[in-house]
C-alpha cells in the first residue's frame, strides 16, 4: 500500500477504501479500519503488531487511533532521528494537525490530553521555546547530583523501612512508584508534600480515571502554593532557578512546567526502576553479571532502556511542510507518532533484540533533538541508586510468583508492570542517614510461633576471671593508609 494510494490528509483522510465497513467483532481482520489501516488502540500485542507494520511498510507506516484518525508511526532508527532532529519540517504544535483543523479530533478524544496545545516549552518553537527551555535547562543543571545521590539513597532507606520486617513485599506499588516521587518531591523543593496522597494523585492522573481532573487539581493546587512561596523566598532548588531565571516566567508558566517535570519524571523513573527490578529478578544471567561484576547498575539501566523504554510512543510531531521519510510522502499537516520502542529495536541497528547493549546511549527512550527530555540523568540517577541501594539492603530478595504470572497494561503511550510481588529474609529498619546495607541484619529468628513462648536461652555457667596480666606497652602510633584514590571516588560518586 503505498501513501498515494492512501493519503492521510484531505477529503479522505482514510483512504480510497474508507467506505469498506469494518469487520465485525471477533472477526481475524478486526482491528482493521477504513482503508484497512491498523487500529492501535485496539490491538493486543503492540510489539506484534509494529514487526507486522514494519515488514508491510517500512520504517513508516499509516496508522489509526481513536475515532479513526490517522497518523504515520514512524518505526525506524534513523527515521526517528530525522523526525526528532529536522525543526524545519516537524514540529509539536498540534494547531497545524490537519486532522484537528477537519474535526477529525473531537474535544473528548481520549488522547487530547496529550495532543492539546499548551503554552509550554514541550509544545512551542522558536524563541518563545528557547526562552522556556532555557529556564528549565538552567534549573537541572544547577542540580547537585552527589547531593541528589545521597538523598536517593536516603529516600530509599525511608521506603523500605515500611516493608523490610514483613519478609515480602510489592516492589511496584510499595517502591517503585513512591521512590521517584519522594526525589521529585525534593527535587522541586516540596518534600513535605510527599506522601501516599500524592503518588495516588500522580497514579489517578496518568491512568485517565473518572478523578482524574481532581487528582490534577490537588496536585496542581501543590505546585501553585511552591511557586507563591518560592516567588516569595527562592531557595536553591529547581522552582527557585525558575523563579529567578531572567526569562521572566509568569507564576502560571512555572506551575505547569512544575506539573509536566513532576509527573513526566515520575512516570519514566517509576516504569524504568520497575522494569529494571523485574529483569534482575527473572534473569539469573543478568543478576550474576550484575553480582560478579561484568555489569554496573548504570549499564543495566541503559541495557533496559534500549528493552522497555518508559514511553513506548511519543504524541507527538507534525509536519510543517510536504517531505519525505522512510520512503513514505508525508503531507503538510500530517500527525506522526515518534515510537522509541520499535525504533530501538530496529533490525538495521540491532539485528538481534536480544544482543547486550551495554556502554551504548544511542537509544530513543528519552527523545533527541531540541525536545529531548531534559531531566533525564535525574531519572537515571534515581534508577541506579534505586536499584543498587535496594540490593544493598535485600541482597537476597526473589520472585515469589512464576515469571509467568507477571501481569503489564499497556496502551499506545506505555506499557506498565502491574505488580512485583517478592519476599526476603525480614531484616531490621535502618538509620535513614546510614549507607544501605545489609550488613546489621538481625541474626536469624529461631523456630518459634504465635502461642508458643519464645526460647530463653540458658544462663552461661559463671567463669572465675583469670588473674590480669602485665599490659604490654603500645605499639609505636602509625598513620592508617589513605584510602585509594578510586575507592574514595567512588565513595564519593555514590553520596557518601
Amino acid at each position: 500500500m503505498t501513501t498515494e494510494s492512501n493519503p492521510l490528509t484531505g477529503d479522505s483522510p482514510a483512504g480510497a477504501d474508507s467506505s469498506r465497513p469494518a469487520p465485525p467483532p471477533g472477526c481475524p481482520a478486526h482491528g482493521r479500519g477504513p482503508g484497512g489501516l491498523s487500529r492501535l488502540h485496539e490491538s493486543a500485542d503492540l510489539k506484534e503488531l509494529y514487526e507486522e507494520l514494519r515488514a508491510e511498510h517500512g520504517p513508516v507506516a499509516p496508522v489509526l487511533i481513536h475515532d479513526d484518525v490517522p497518523l504515520w508511526v514512524v518505526l525506524g532508527h534513523a527515521e526517528s532521528q530525522q523526525l526528532l532532529r529536522s525543526p524545519a519540517h516537524f514540529c509539536k504544535d498540534s494547531r497545524i494537525w490537519s486532522a484537528l483543523g477537519d474535526g477529525l479530533v473531537k474535544p473528548d478524544h481520549p488522547l487530547m490530553p496529550h495532543i492539546a496545545w499548551q503554552p509550554m516549552c514541550a509544545h512551542a518553537e522558536g524563541d518563545e521555546h528557547r526562552r522556556l527551555r532555557g529556564a528549565i535547562d538552567v534549573a537541572v543543571a544547577a542540580t547537585d547530583f552527589r547531593g541528589l545521590r545521597r538523598h536517593v539513597n536516603r529516600s530509599v532507606q525511608r521506603v523500605v523501612n515500611r516493608f523490610c520486617e514483613a519478609g515480602e513485599a510489592e516492589l511496584v506499588g510499595q517502591y517503585a512508584e513512591h521512590l521517584p516521587m519522594a526525589v521529585m518531591c525534593h527535587v522541586l523543593g516540596m518534600p513535605d508534600e510527599y506522601n501516599d496522597r500524592i503518588v495516588e494523585a500522580a497514579r489517578d492522573m496518568l491512568r485517565g480515571t473518572e478523578t482524574a481532573i481532581a487528582s490534577n487539581a490537588y496536585i496542581m493546587d501543590a505546585l501553585q502554593r511552591l511557586t507563591a512561596r518560592s516567588r516569595a523566598e527562592p531557595l536553591d532548588d529547581f522552582t527557585g532557578h525558575l523563579t529567578r531565571h531572567p526569562a521572566g516566567l509568569t507564576d502560571e508558566e512555572i506551575a505547569q512546567h512544575l506539573r509536566v517535570v513532576l509527573i513526566a519524571a515520575y512516570e519514566a523513573t517509576a516504569n524504568l526502576l520497575a522494569n529494571v527490578l523485574r529483569q534482575v529478578l527473572i534473569d539469573p544471567r543478568f543478576r550474576s553479571q550484575l553480582n560478579g561484576g561484568q555489569m554496573t547498575v548504570p549499564q543495566a539501566v541503559e541495557q533496559l532502556l534500549w528493552d522497555e523504554p518508559p514511553f513506548s510512543t511519543i504524541f507527538a510531531y507534525y509536519a510543517k511542510q510536504e517531505t519525505e521519510l522512510g520512503g513514505q510522502r508525508i503531507r503538510k499537516g500530517d500527525g506522526l507518532l515518534f515510537a522509541p520502542a520499535p525504533a530501538n529495536v530496529d533490525p538495521r541497528v540491532r539485528p538481534d533484540p536480544t544482543a547486550d547493549m551495554m556502554g551504548n546511549r544511542s537509544h530513543l527512550a528519552f527523545g533527541g533533538g531540541t525536545h529531548e527530555c531534559p531531566g533525564q540523568d535525574i531519572g537515571r540517577v534515581i534508577a541506579e541508586v534505586g536499584v543498587d541501594a535496594l540490593l544493598m539492603r535485600l541482597p537476597d530478595v526473589e520472585l515469589s510468583v512464576p515469571e509467568s504470572e507477571l501481569r503489564f497494561t499497556e496502551s499506545i503511550a506505555s506499557r506498565h508492570l502491574v505488580e512485583l510481588p517478592v519476599n526476603f529474609i525480614p531484616r531490621p529498619q535502618q538509620d535513614v542517614l546510614q549507607r544501605p546495607s545489609h550488613e546489621n541484619d538481625a541474626p536469624p529468628r529461631q523456630d518459634w510461633h504465635i502461642g508458643v513462648s519464645r526460647p530463653v536461652a540458658a544462663p552461661e555457667p559463671r567463669v572465675e576471671a583469670p588473674a590480669p596480666m602485665p599490659v604490654p606497652p603500645p605499639p609505636p602510633a602509625t598513620r592508617p593508609e589513605p584510602r585509594g584514590a578510586w575507592q574514595r571516588l567512588l565513595r564519593w560518586w555514590r553520596g557518601y
